[in-house]
């Protein structure tokens, strides 16, 4: 019955692909761009009983991560990334929130649910993983017969 609805599978994933790398720039950007802030938050990182470098790695991932999921590059690496940063996000930050409240895990179990489908969906319409690499995609390979 729902089954026209197939064909539209790649909008959904571009929908999810450009909300998911606004939120993450929006995040990461106030991890990495104002003087200090990248050191404070891997610091922070380092009080939750993490290694101080998994800040940067976790900050790099979110602003640079999202910047590829905007554009569609590298969709399941960036989503993959993401996904592990929003499940530390649960255990380490938020978990003692419960699902509703202020400090919630509910946000970051949404983003952890979103970054999980693009790692089994892919980039969706408009990406650049379709015109990048060699092979191409199956819609390039049928737009060019």
């Amino acid at each position: 019955m729902f089954s026209w609805l197939n064909r539209f599978q790649g909008l959904g994933a571009l929908v999810m692909r450009l909300v998911l790398g606004i939120i993450m720039v929006r995040y990461g950007y106030t991890k990495i761009i104002p003087s200090g802030a990248l050191y404070m938050f891997s610091h922070n990182v380092g009080h939750m009983h993490l290694p101080v470098w998994l800040g940067y790695v976790a900050a790099f991932t979110e602003f640079f991560g999202g910047m590829l999921l905007i554009v569609g590059l590298l969709t399941r690496i960036a989503a993959f990334m993401t996904a592990i940063d929003m499940a530390v996000a649960i255990i380490k930050v938020h978990l003692h929130g419960g699902l509703m409240g202020p400090s919630s895990f509910a946000f970051p179990l949404a983003c952890f649910a979103i970054a999980l489908m693009l790692v089994f969906t892919g980039c969706g319409w408009l990406g650049l993983d379709d015109f990048v690499g060699g092979r191409g995609s199956r819609r390039a390979k049928v737009v060019s017969r």
